[in-house]
C-alpha cells in the first residue's frame, strides 16, 4: 500500500512541525510556503519561544492552559528524537520563570500574582513560589540588589526558536520531505493544493497552516486576525540570565529569555494592527528602556535584530483544529504558538494518520 501522502500549506511553526511528525510516521508529505525556509519575517521566528504555561494563565484561559501542560510533557521528547542520530542541536531549559517588578509597580505584581491563585486549578498552585530579595538573588544573581523580591513560577522553560525550525528542516530534507520554497498558495482544497502560479498539486490530504494566510478559509462567526507582535535580539556580555524573566509594567510585560552566546530575545509589544511594516521607533524605546531597568548593563547591549510579524488570532485568542470541506485547518495560535504547537500537532497527526487507517479499512 502506498503511504498517505498529505500536502502542508505553511510551513511556520506548526506546518514545519506536522510535516516532521508525519514523516517519522511514514506519511509522503509535500510542503508549500510563499517563502524560503530560512525567513526571518515570519511569526515562528518573531517570538520569545518560552513555553510557560503558569504564565500565560494570566491572559489566557484553560483550554490554552491545558494544551499548554500538554506540549510541556512533549517539549522534551520530541526535541530528544530531532537531535537523535546527529541531528541539529536544539537550545532548550526548563528552569522555571522569574517574575519581578520595581517598587512603583508591585500592584502590576499583585494583580498578576491574584489572577494565577485565582486561574491556577489547585494541584498547581504549589508551583508559583513567592520570592524575598535573598531567594531571588538567589534564583537569578544578575539581579540580586534590583528588585525586593519576586515570583519563581516551577517547570516553566524555553526553547531557541531559530534552531527549532533549522533543525526540522534538515530532519524534513532527510527524511524524504517535498520542500516547495517560494511557491505562495492560492488554494487549500479537498485533495489539492492550488500555487499561485495555477499549478495544482494532486494529495490524499490537505492540510492548512498558513497562518494569517489562512484568513479567507475561516468563518465569519470566528473570524481569523493578525495581531501585530515586536522583539528584539540583543547580545550583552555584562549580563548572565538562567531562565525567562518577565518584568510587570502598568502598560505592558516585558519578557527577557536568554540564549546561548550571551544572546538575549525581549518583547512585550502586542498591537492590534495589520500592519507588517518594520519595528516602529517607539516600541524600539519603550523594549530599550524596560530592559535597561531590569539591569543596567543592557544599556551596553548589541542590537542584533529587529522583528515584526503578524501572529494570527481567533475571536477566543484559543488555537484551533478543523475539518471544513475535506480540508483539515490548524490556526490561531496567537502569542501562544510555541506553548500549543506540540499539543496541537499531536492531536491533528493522529486524526491524520487514523483518517488513513480508516480508508484502508
Amino acid at each position: 500500500m502506498n503511504p498517505l501522502h498529505i500536502g502542508i500549506a505553511g510551513a511556520g511553526l506548526a506546518g514545519r512541525t506536522l510535516a516532521w511528525r508525519l514523516l517519522r510516521a511514514g506519511c509522503r508529505v509535500s510542503l508549500f510556503d510563499a517563502r524560503p525556509r530560512g525567513a526571518l519575517d515570519t511569526a515562528s521566528m518573531a517570538a520569545a519561544a518560552m513555553l510557560s504555561p503558569l504564565a500565560e494563565l494570566a491572559v489566557s484561559d484553560e483550554a490554552v492552559f491545558a494544551l499548554g501542560q500538554r506540549s510541556m510533557q512533549l517539549w522534551p521528547r520530541w526535541i530528544d528524537e530531532l537531535q537523535a542520530g546527529g541531528g541539529e542541536p536544539v537550545y532548550f531549559r526548563q528552569e522555571g520563570t522569574l517574575v519581578v517588578a520595581h517598587a512603583p509597580d508591585q500592584a502590576s505584581l499583585a494583580h498578576f500574582t491574584g489572577l494565577l491563585q485565582h486561574k491556577l486549578p489547585p494541584a498547581c498552585r504549589a508551583q508559583v513560589r513567592t520570592l524575598d530579595a535573598a531567594g531571588l538573588a538567589q534564583c537569578e544573581p544578575a539581579l540580586a540588589g534590583r528588585f525586593g523580591g519576586g515570583l519563581f513560577l516551577a517547570g516553566e522553560g524555553q526553547l531557541a526558536n531559530d534552531q527549532w525550525m533549522a533543525a526540522l528542516a534538515v530532519a524534513i530534507d532527510r527524511l524524504g520531505g517535498q520542500w516547495h520554497e517560494g511557491e505562495a498558495v492560492e488554494q487549500v482544497e479537498k485533495g489539492r493544493i492550488v500555487c499561485n502560479s495555477g499549478v495544482a498539486h494532486s494529495v490524499d490530504v490537505a492540510v492548512d497552516a498558513r497562518g494569517v494566510g489562512s484568513r479567507a478559509q475561516w468563518p465569519a462567526d470566528n473570524p481569523l486576525r493578525g495581531v501585530r507582535g515586536e522583539v528584539l535580539r540583543v547580545e550583552c556580555r555584562g549580563v548572565t540570565l538562567r531562565r525567562p524573566v518577565r518584568l510587570m509594567h502598568p502598560r505592558y510585560q516585558l519578557y527577557v529569555a536568554p540564549r546561548p552566546g550571551h544572546q538575549f530575545v525581549v518583547g512585550a509589544t502586542e498591537l492590534e494592527s495589520e500592519d507588517t511594516g518594520p519595528v516602529t521607533l517607539r516600541s524600539m524605546l519603550e523594549l530599550g528602556s524596560a530592559l535597561h531597568s531590569l539591569h543596567p548593563a543592557f544599556g551596553e547591549a548589541r542590537v542584533l535584530r529587529l522583528s515584526a510579524a503578524l501572529r494570527p488570532a481567533l475571536d477566543d485568542h484559543r488555537p484551533a483544529i478543523a475539518l471544513r470541506d475535506g480540508v483539515w485547518h490548524i490556526n490561531g495560535l496567537y502569542r501562544h504558538g510555541y506553548l500549543c504547537a506540540p499539543a496541537l500537532v499531536d492531536e491533528l497527526a493522529h486524526k491524520l494518520l487514523a483518517t488513513d487507517t480508516e480508508d484502508a479499512t
